[in-house]
C-alpha cells in the first residue's frame, strides 16, 4: 500500500505545483518587450522599429527565429529537469515552478516576434488563450465568454493544471527513483517545452496570418488615400 501512495498523489502534487508555478509567472515573469525589440531587431537585422511591425514580415522570415526561440526553451529546461532530477519525488515542485518560468517566456518570446504584445488586459489574456492551446486546451468560446476579463486568466491556468497534472503524471513516475530519474527528469522536460513551444507557435502563426492579412489590406488602401478605418462597401 505505502508504495502506491506516491504515484496516486502524482498528479494532485503536478496539478498544485503547475497552479502555483503558472499563477507566480502570470504576476513576475515578463519579457521586457523594448529590449527584446533591440535585440531581435540587431540579431535578425530586421527593419521593424515596433512589433506591430512584425505584422509585415512573412512567416519565411519569422519561423526561423521563433524555431530558435523554442530550441533555446527546450535546452533549458532539460537542463533544468536534468538538475534537479537527482532529488526525485522530493524536487517536482521546485521543478514545475522553473519549468513554468521557462515556458511563460518562451511564449512571450513567440508572441512578440509573431507581432503580438501583452501591455494591455485584453492582450496578456490572449497570451493565456495561447498558453492553454500549447496545453492542448480547447476552451470554447461558451467558456471564453462567461468568465468576466479580470478572472479568466486564473481560470485558464486551472484548466492548465488540471490537464497537465492528469496527463504528465505516468511520464513522470521515474522521478520518484532518485538518480535513475535526473535522466528522465530532463529528457520528460525537453520534450514537454518542445510540445508546447510547437502548439504555440502553430497558434500564433495562425492569429500572425489573419493580423497580417488585414494589415497589408489597410496598407493598400492608404496608397490609395482611403481611411483604413472605413469598410469598404460593396456595389
Amino acid at each position: 500500500m505505502p508504495r502506491n501512495r506516491k504515484p496516486a498523489l502524482l498528479p494532485q502534487l503536478l496539478e498544485t505545483s503547475v497552479r502555483a508555478g503558472f499563477r507566480r509567472a502570470y504576476e513576475q515573469v515578463q519579457v521586457n518587450p523594448a529590449r527584446y525589440l533591440v535585440q531581435v531587431r540587431r540579431a535578425h537585422r530586421l527593419p521593424i522599429q515596433t512589433w506591430d511591425d512584425m505584422l509585415r514580415i512573412g512567416e519565411e522570415t519569422l519561423n526561423p527565429i521563433a524555431a530558435r526561440v523554442i530550441k533555446g526553451a527546450t535546452r533549458m529546461a532539460a537542463l533544468e529537469g536534468t538538475g534537479l532530477g537527482f532529488g526525485g519525488f522530493l524536487t517536482i515542485v521546485p521543478d514545475m515552478g522553473i519549468l513554468s518560468a521557462i515556458t511563460i517566456r518562451m511564449l512571450q518570446r513567440l508572441s512578440l516576434i509573431y507581432g503580438f504584445e501583452y501591455s494591455t488586459e485584453e492582450e496578456v489574456t490572449a497570451l493565456w488563450i495561447a498558453a492553454a492551446s500549447a496545453a492542448g486546451l480547447d476552451l470554447g468560446r461558451e467558456f471564453l465568454e462567461k468568465q468576466a476579463i479580470e478572472r479568466l486568466v486564473p481560470r485558464i491556468i486551472d484548466r492548465i493544471a488540471v490537464k497537465v497534472g492528469t496527463e504528465v503524471a505516468e511520464k513522470w513516475t521515474g522521478r520518484l527513483i532518485p538518480i535513475l530519474s535526473a535522466g528522465a527528469g530532463g529528457t520528460l522536460n525537453y520534450y514537454f517545452v518542445r510540445a508546447w513551444g510547437r502548439r504555440a507557435q502553430k497558434h500564433f502563426i495562425e492569429r500572425h496570418r489573419s493580423a497580417r492579412t488585414i494589415e497589408i489590406s489597410r496598407g493598400g488602401r492608404r496608397a490609395l488615400g482611403i481611411d483604413p478605418h472605413v469598410r469598404l462597401l460593396k456595389n
